[in-house]
């Protein structure tokens, strides 16, 4: 069953018009009215099976081993600590709004699931700075991404898009881990479907290398030297009950 991209004022206290699937993607802030949006370019889109977005299509600690096999990770060691993550988090608002001479035409979109939560922060930090409501959606990506023949099918979240859209707009694409490019990708894919911003910029908490195209983050919270034997984490509190980044060995189980 399809279900159309939805609509959402991010500026209106929350009504008690969004599910409670829909309250835990995007968070505790930024919440409003559900309205279908005129006109759906891509009306596959489909809202089943939340649990299964609990990991980042960026945490390469699920990505597949050889032939598909699952990969396991030995304990990790700590990069970012809660007071490195907020840090790192209040310096990409202050280059946000500084590249962007303030905060008027800004529209945040979050890849989810963790890039959803940290777009969620980055508002309320920008919010702060400039005394003004920054818009805030969630973008789903699935349908867009280059590897669904080669690996097991995904469940579908909604795309949410702010009252007023993204046309014209300045949006910034937020996630946690930034490693071959492929994610935003289809991120920059998945935008064109429902709308036409005036420019994209990228946010991301960690670039951890390895790039396979020539995508640049714009925004990034801590570049991470690492090896492809090697995994990065973001855990948040929103999700996971704290905020902490680590990295650890992989090996095909």
């Amino acid at each position: 069953m399809g279900v159309q991209i939805l609509e959402f004022d991010s500026s209106s206290k929350h009504r008690g018009v969004l599910s409670p699937e829909e309250e835990a993607l995007l968070g505790c802030e930024h919440q409003g009215e559900i309205r279908d949006t005129p006109g759906n370019r891509n009306p596959t889109h489909m809202a089943v099976d939340y649990e299964s977005f609990r990991t980042s299509f960026n945490d390469p600690s699920m990505r597949g081993g050889e032939g598909g096999r699952p990969m396991a990770s030995t304990q990790g060691r700590m990069v970012l600590d809660e007071g490195d993550l907020s840090r790192a988090l209040t310096r990409i608002a202050h280059e946000i709004v500084e590249r962007n001479k303030g905060a008027k035409e800004l529209v945040l979109l979050g890849i989810p699931t963790r890039g959803v939560q940290l777009a969620n922060r980055l508002a309320g930090l920008i919010s702060a700075i400039e005394g003004i409501s920054v818009p805030v959606g969630t973008l789903d990506i699935t349908l867009h991404r280059d590897d669904l023949r080669l690996r097991p099918a995904r469940a579908l979240t909604p795309t949410l898009m702010p009252l007023g859209g993204i046309d014209g707009r300045t949006v910034i694409l937020v996630d946690d881990v930034l490693f071959s490019g492929r994610t935003i990708r289809a991120a920059l894919d998945a935008i064109g479907e429902v709308g036409r911003p005036a420019t994209v910029q990228l946010a991301v908490l960690i670039d951890r290398g390895h790039r396979e195209l020539p995508i640049r983050a714009d925004y990034v919270g801590k570049n991470l030297p690492t090896s492809m034997q090697e995994a990065v984490k973001v855990s948040l509190a929103e999700i996971d009950g704290i905020d902490l980044v680590t990295i650890s060995e992989v090996q095909n189980a």
